[in-house]
């Protein structure tokens, strides 16, 4: 039976757990034994399914790889259309950061997120697809603030939602580099609360 609290087809959900799973399997295969020698082989075996499978939810090891960023992103959406309608929208987009903050809060999910990271910035082409797929992110979440803020008629001229989202994630990154920065005896949702305070967006 469908869940009538998640709109999603059932089809669609199962898509992104499979997707959700690869991409968990190949971020330890690529720690382990780096990007450049882990092969879709190594991946689809270790992820029990077969080449031609695999192929079925990513094009390329590098679509894998950034692929990650699109699961965020609709995980992020989801967040802020489960919130409140009446919350306030910079109170909403706080606690979708919640997502954020548990990859770097987690000793072993922030190893392996470091360690990505670290993938994606020395690697050219994936660097651009990374930085393409932040703002797509951040144009999903600017869609649904200015759901919220005018309803169900949007008006394209009004830079508030753009501006509102881009605030938030610059927060995030304040947060990120305080962080690390201290001795991290505070969890970065911490930093992240003092961030979006200092700037009081409604």
């Amino acid at each position: 039976m469908v869940n009538e609290e998640d709109p999603t087809p059932i089809r669609e959900r199962t898509r992104r757990l499979v997707q959700t799973e690869l991409t968990t399997v190949a971020q330890d295969l690529f720690v382990a034994q780096g990007y450049d020698d882990t092969t879709v082989d190594q991946i689809a075996a270790a992820a029990g399914m077969s080449r031609r499978t695999f192929f079925r939810y990513f094009a390329s090891k590098d679509d894998l790889v950034i692929g990650k960023y699109d699961l965020l992103g609709d995980r992020m959406v989801d967040a802020l259309d489960a919130r409140p309608a009446d919350e306030p929208v910079w109170q909403s987009l706080r606690r979708v950061f919640d997502i954020a903050t548990e990859y770097v809060d987690d000793p072993r999910l922030r190893a392996r997120n470091d360690a990505m990271s670290a993938i994606v910035q020395s690697t050219p082409q994936l660097n651009a697809r990374y930085l393409e797929k932040l703002q797509r992110i951040q144009q999903l979440l600017g869609g649904r603030v200015a759901a919220r803020l005018h309803g169900a008629d949007p008006d394209p001229t009004d830079p508030r939602p753009a501006a509102i989202v881009g605030a938030a994630f610059a927060c995030m990154q304040a947060a990120r580099i305080a962080y690390l920065a201290s001795d991290q005896a505070a969890p970065i949702g911490t930093y992240l609360d003092r961030a979006m305070e200092a700037v009081h967006i409604a």
